[in-house]
């Protein structure tokens, strides 16, 4: 009879996650991905139900590596919510399954994972794309994804400036206030982006909020909303000048409103500029946007552009799953 199965809540997972451990696992796994060995790496495109009498979508995310024995998916449902609602734009559940059994050995939450995933891949593509002189970071946004950028981006790169945008500024300013740092809250978006050197864009937003006449040549640009075909954070100016590049070509042309709305060209995957098979093309671009869910990252020509008390039933091992897991789950 099998086990009963590890239950980690978000903080047990937000403790057991450091960015020391997952940026390089992610870069092995993203590098492994684009090579399309199916004998090494399975993980279609995500499957989505809309649930369309609230506005809603659920999104189911599997993954296996057979030659480690991981088997698991992430369940996520995303929210298009009014302004001022106090319910969250998305939640997310982990399942680990034991490969050869099929029965679930993990369930974790989802939330900080995949906080910690995208901030973390927008973080290796930063590394690739950035200019070398990086001194201003924008972040266009004030929820989970914003304070996971904002973490790992302040811990891997050195800024002067912190600038922070949000359609309402209050949450701006609880933003600011959470984070205890010297951020100065922009009050529109032009002001925010104008000289940055990094953007990073996360919203809920459906229309263009970022025009590419407003971003410095060599600014690199971190696009993390926007995460169904008909949504979009980037306008046509930007999208169109940009060299893309995305974590899944298949993802991105199946969902990123961006990519797709735009008619904008995919230059390369991550993994392929990680294999050494495509170039980081730094000297022209701004990197654009990385994708919560199709992951763009693309480059801009002129620049670059990339298209929440622990408890102590965690286990020293439970690191290894909870690591697994969101590697995988969370490539989608």
């Amino acid at each position: 009879m099998s086990e009963s199965p590890v239950f980690l809540n978000k903080l047990e997972v937000e403790r057991l996650l450091s960015y020391d451990e997952l940026i390089p696992r992610l870069e092995s796994v993203m590098g492994r991905f684009s090579k399309r060995d199916s004998s090494e790496i399975t993980q279609p495109v995500r499957s989505v139900v809309p649930i369309q009498q609230h506005n809603g979508f659920l999104g189911v995310m599997p993954a296996y590596l057979a030659a480690e024995g991981i088997l698991c998916t992430k369940m996520v449902t995303f929210y298009q919510r009014a302004e001022g609602s106090s319910l969250p734009s998305t939640q997310a559940t982990v399942l680990l399954f034991h490969p050869e059994h099929g029965h679930v050995t993990a369930i974790m939450d989802g939330e900080a994972i995949t906080a910690k995933r995208t901030a973390a891949v927008s973080a290796i593509s930063a590394k690739l794309f950035k200019p070398a002189l990086s001194e201003v970071l924008c972040i266009l946004g004030s929820g989970q994804q914003a304070r996971s950028h904002y973490d790992v981006f302040t811990k891997l790169f050195k800024f002067k400036e912190v600038r922070v945008w949000s359609r309402r500024k209050e949450m701006a300013q609880q933003f600011v206030n959470y984070l205890q740092d010297p951020v100065t809250v922009c009050s529109s978006v032009k002001e925010a982006v104008m000289g940055a050197d990094v953007i990073v864009t996360a919203t809920g937003a459906s229309q263009p909020i970022l025009f590419g006449e407003w971003v410095k040549p060599g600014a690199h640009i971190a696009a993390v909303g926007a995460c169904r075909p008909d949504w979009r954070e980037l306008d046509d100016v930007l999208m169109r000048e940009a060299v893309v590049y995305v974590d899944s070509r298949e993802g991105a042309t199946t969902e990123s409103g961006d990519i797709i709305l735009s008619g904008a060209e995919v230059f390369a995957e991550l993994g392929e500029v990680i294999n050494g098979s495509f170039p980081a093309q730094r000297e022209k671009t701004t990197e654009w946007g990385y994708k919560m869910l199709s992951q763009p990252n693309l480059c801009w020509r002129s620049g670059t552009v990339n298209i929440e008390e622990p408890s102590s039933t965690a286990s020293s091992a439970d690191f290894t799953i909870v690591l697994s897991a969101m590697v995988v789950a969370s490539l989608s």
